[in-house]
């Protein structure tokens, strides 16, 4: 089917319903950042495939938000004839709740809704934060008290009994909802068994009353229940579940195909298996069997069909217990993780060393990259796959900032005359890695040497602090940006997220970043990524990328300084060079370069182990990790 053809279809479904909007997401009911190719929708009816996106469809408009990391793919993949490209975060672009609250009033106005008073909202509940509800509400009270001069006026509604009407249209043609099977996370990775994290999450449920907790987050599940999947969320080792906890029970809700090797049986000995579908009922038939029961259940990362069940009176909306023993990793959990930048360090070695001289005498697609890069990955002990989809963005398509290649008109081919910014990483059995490095193997104009260097010293500069225990991550953001700030340049995207230990590459709830909305404390053992950028459209990218795990200052150990206060800093994870040759020694400080010659000496005793003396790898190591030469001439 056509754009065309995919949205005629809806807009005759959405009025045999009369609804005046429907909203349309790639949201799965666990709200997961990647999700099954069955939960596609946004991207089934705009082609669009960004993690990030929602599209607002009415009987007269297509609109997609999304924010500025995608603002390039969706111009490129859009058909500009049928849809509207809404750039989130611009002073000028409305959020979703604000337009909608905007086209509400302007309908009440008219009286010219088309179904009676109210605007129809619809919404799959199932694949719609529940947060997004309130939301909504508050935006349509103050557009009523602003434009209608009543706040209590009601001019629209929430519909959520239609079921996801876009599945209709998609037909024979959506892929199935995958049933991949479970596998056990031993203990020597996970650090902690299943029994010792129930009885600490039954101990904060005591202490908060809850009767029952609930984890919609397909990571929380995997992480409470020391389980693994391959194969129902590209490159996140994680599989369609929910769970709950009571104080007598603890129950996995999945597809029973999942759960049917003996070693998940006996690892789920204690654990209670139930249909998949079977959350909503017994979330509501807890509720019910007593006003004093109260459902622990985060709402921003809980879909609107299971919050909406629960009164408000018996609802617990504040941030599981999963979440933050899930962010700060356990000892086996940091052994893993540094295990597993150490090979990844060995992999991309063989990978630069094959690059590096096959581009001397023939070009190299972007494709190819990822193939090559992804293959030596895989020779590494304990691989499983990537930890996301490779971004190889040669020249221009570095630019892009969550490109993706693919053999396709805008694919390039890696020269001598252009950069290729490369972000990629690997999930192992013990642990997960996401590095980025740029790379440039002829000579660099002096503009994107410049952008090098400054990128470089802002990851540097992040690298480098010192500072306060719970301090959230927007304070740390700016050391990141200075060096780009001071010529006027910057980058759109975060600084660093949160990684998970053998999960998801991006983990919350810290992130460092310039959005001071969250304020979650950074704390000892937190895994957080370092990626500081620029990006000039039609030209180049730049990143550079480490993972770092958070600890104590040595001379602390945790302990309170004079001022009661206990001091952090970063131990770097990634080991991989940084190349050498690009930066502009003229703005490089004597503190700076020594850092970098700490980092390869660093690099070059954990990985060197692991390579072949004589290997062209290892030569290719040992030349990236030897100590920069200082002179400026």
């Amino acid at each position: 089917m056509s754009t065309s053809e995919k949205l005629e279809a809806l807009r005759a479904r959405m009025a045999d319903l009369s609804l005046d909007v429907w909203i349309a997401g790639n949201d799965d009911p666990h709200l997961s950042e990647y999700v099954p190719e069955a939960y596609m929708r946004r991207s089934f009816l705009s082609g669009f495939n960004g993690s990030a996106g929602t599209a607002v469809i009415t009987q007269n408009e297509a609109l997609l938000w999304t924010d500025s990391r995608y603002w390039n793919e969706a111009k490129m993949v859009l058909d500009d004839a049928h849809w509207t490209l809404m750039k989130q975060g611009m002073p000028e672009t409305p959020t979703i709740c604000k337009w909608l609250s905007t086209e509400a009033t302007k309908q009440y106005r008219e009286g010219n809704t088309g179904s009676g008073k109210l605007y129809k909202i619809g919404v799959d509940p199932l694949c719609q934060a529940a947060s997004f509800e309130k939301e909504l509400d508050e935006a349509l009270a103050e557009a009523a008290r602003d434009e209608l001069g009543d706040e209590e006026l009601k001019i629209a509604s929430l519909e959520t009994s239609c079921g996801n009407i876009i599945d209709a249209i998609w037909g024979d043609t959506r892929p199935a909802i995958p049933t991949s099977p479970f596998r056990v996370h031993p203990l020597e990775f996970a650090g902690v068994s299943v029994a010792d994290k129930v009885s600490a999450i039954r101990k904060e449920m005591t202490e908060r009353k809850a009767t029952m907790a609930v984890f919609p987050s397909l990571d929380d599940v995997m992480y409470l229940l020391n389980l693994r999947c391959r194969g129902d969320v590209e490159c996140n080792p994680v599989g369609i579940s929910y769970a709950t906890l009571t104080m007598d029970a603890v129950t996995l809700y999945c597809d029973e195909i999942k759960v049917e090797s003996t070693g998940v049986r006996e690892h789920l000995a204690d654990v209670c298996i139930k249909r998949y579908d079977e959350i909503l009922q017994d979330v509501l038939a807890h509720v019910e069997a007593s006003k004093s029961n109260k459902v622990w259940m985060e709402k921003a990362r809980s879909n609107l069909a299971l919050t909406s069940i629960v009164p408000a009176k018996q609802l617990l909306d504040r941030q599981n217990a999963v979440v933050p023993m899930k962010a700060c990793k356990n000892q086996a959990e940091l052994d893993g993780m540094r295990q597993a930048h150490i090979v990844d360090g060995a992999a991309m070695a063989k990978f630069m060393s094959w690059l590096e001289d096959t581009v001397q005498t023939r070009t190299v697609s972007e494709v190819e990259v990822d193939v090559v890069l992804t293959g030596e990955r895989a020779k590494q002990p304990g691989f499983v796959e990537v930890s996301f989809p490779t971004i190889a963005g040669v020249g221009q398509n570095g630019a892009i900032i969550h490109y993706r290649a693919a053999e396709n008109e805008i694919m390039r081919y890696l020269d001598k005359d252009n950069p290729i910014l490369i972000d990629s990483g690997g999930q192992y059995l013990y642990g997960t890695t996401d590095v980025t490095r740029t790379w440039h193997f002829g000579k660099p104009e002096p503009e994107f040497a410049d952008a090098y260097t400054r990128v470089l010293k802002g990851h540097i500069g992040m690298d480098e602090m010192v500072f306060p225990e719970n301090t959230p991550g927007f304070v740390l953001d700016v050391y990141a940006r200075r060096w780009l700030w001071d010529c006027g340049l910057d980058y759109g995207h975060g600084t660093g997220h949160g990684v998970g230990a053998a999960l998801n590459v991006h983990e919350g709830p810290m992130s460092i970043s310039p959005r001071w909305a969250n304020k979650e404390g950074l704390k000892s053992g937190m895994v957080v990524s370092n990626e500081p950028g620029y990006y000039k459209d039609g030209a180049f990218g730049v990143r550079i990328e480490n993972l770092l795990a958070i600890e104590y200052v040595d001379e602390l150990k945790g302990e309170a300084t004079k001022n009661d206060k206990k001091f952090l800093k970063f131990e770097k994870l990634t080991m991989i060079p940084i190349q050498k040759n690009l930066i502009n020694l003229d703005i490089m400080t004597t503190r700076e370069l020594d850092w970098l010659d700490e980092y390869h000496r660093a690099v070059f005793e954990n990985v060197s182990p692991l390579l072949e003396q004589g290997s062209r790898a290892m030569e290719w190591l040992t030349k990236s990790c030897e100590q920069i030469d200082r002179s400026r001439d």
